[in-house]
């Protein structure tokens, strides 16, 4: 699907943009965030991608080990990669690590490999990574739901964590289980791990009541994250993020006449309560607004052929998205005060940065995402014969 590349290649370049604004136009940060948060909308924008197709796409085989196998193969390789440049970055210098990072080794290591990191209330080895972790929780809920014949909600699924995003505005807690000494976040990253890891085991091996019963622990163990022990970017928000995904699924339903656009259109709530919600944010309301009404425009012309450029962009968009703080964070460490800095010669470093970004990302592409993901279709073909 182009249409989706297009928005995937859009996004990403939105997010490098809100990136680069610190290290290389810093005096134009707060006026722009003041009145449009371009890393929101470019998440936003992801999510709701993901949300439309990622269902479809296990729904389409309908085997939940070949789903898990392609998500496996789709992210882990190039996440591995942007970790190696990171600890190479701090051997280097160019990057401080967290404390955390000295005192909490094996709680980090262990919330970064279930890619749940964020919901544990972990700083993200690159800050980029905290997506990831909704995403993660997103997968393992469809596989919840699949497991449980209960798929097919997705819009019922959409307005009940808009609700509870809603309702617990400002009465759910952060960091509940996590907070603390170190000792109670290896805790919770070892029982975060042994649940999800059994609940999988249970739910791809298993047969009957022992599936049910691994999805149910799978579905606690994430619900309660979610309500419970999230810190960045709060409570309401990754609730109304696991909407936000939900409700990419149901338009996709609507879209192929699994449900009526009528039916669908309830999800119109969603960046309805994302509004409220962000109210005295003017910066995060246009943002929500302008995801929205970009995936509609994505999806009014689903049929157009899109320009090559942009399907491209799409198509190395994971690359752009997770390599891009790498390069800033050089930057950053070149030139620890920018605004000494004479403007024209940030912004020919930011077309610099630009063009050595897609460069690696063309590069990573063709050496890790797509050998990655050859393989990962080679062992799912081998499962089906």
């Amino acid at each position: 699907m182009a249409w989706l590349d297009a928005l995937r290649g859009i996004a990403a370049l939105v997010v490098v943009f809100e990136h680069a604004l610190q290290p290389l136009l810093p005096e134009a940060r707060f006026p722009i965030k003041a009145a449009f948060e371009p890393g929101w909308y470019g998440v936003m924008v992801f999510f709701l991608v993901s949300g439309y197709i990622v269902p479809a796409s296990l729904e389409r085989r309908g085997d939940l080990r070949a789903f898990w196998i392609s998500r496996f193969f789709r992210l882990y390789p190039l996440f591995g990669v942007s970790a190696a440049g990171t600890a190479l970055l701090v051997a280097l210098g160019w990057d401080d690590p967290h404390i955390w990072w000295s005192t909490r080794p094996f709680s980090l290591a262990l919330g970064h490999l279930t890619m749940l990191q964020n919901l544990q209330s972990m700083p993200n080895l690159v800050s980029v990574l905290w997506t990831l972790s909704y995403e993660m929780a997103f997968y393992l809920l469809l596989t919840v739901m699949f497991t449980l014949g209960m798929n097919r909600r997705s819009t019922t699924s959409a307005l009940g964590f808009a609700a509870a995003a809603v309702l617990g505005a400002g009465t759910l807690p952060v960091a509940l289980l996590s907070a603390g000494r170190s000792g109670r976040m290896l805790t919770v990253a070892l029982v975060v791990t042994v649940l999800v890891a059994a609940g999988l085991a249970a739910v791809l091996k298993g047969s009957g009541a022992v599936r049910q019963a691994g999805a149910i622990v799978i579905g606690v163990t994430v619900l309660g994250l979610l309500a419970v022990n999230q810190s960045y970017p709060g409570p309401w928000q990754g609730l109304l993020i696991l909407a936000t995904m939900f409700a990419g699924t149901a338009l996709y339903r609507a879209e192929q006449g699994e449900i009526s656009w009528q039916q669908a259109g309830w999800v119109a709530l969603v960046p309805v309560a994302g509004i409220w919600l962000a109210r005295g944010g003017f910066g995060f309301q246009t943002a929500t607004v302008a995801a929205w009404i970009t995936f509609a425009a994505g999806m009014a012309m689903r049929r157009w052929r899109m320009p090559r450029a942009l399907a491209w962009l799409g198509l190395v968009s994971y690359s752009i998205y997770v390599l891009h703080p790498l390069l800033l964070e050089s930057v950053a460490w070149f030139w620890p005060e920018p605004l000494a800095v004479p403007l024209g010669t940030r912004l020919v470093a930011l077309a610099c940065v630009a063009g050595a970004l897609l460069g690696l990302s063309a590069l990573t592409w063709r050496f890790v995402e797509a050998p990655a993901q050859r393989l990962g279709k080679r062992l799912i073909s081998r499962r089906v014969s």
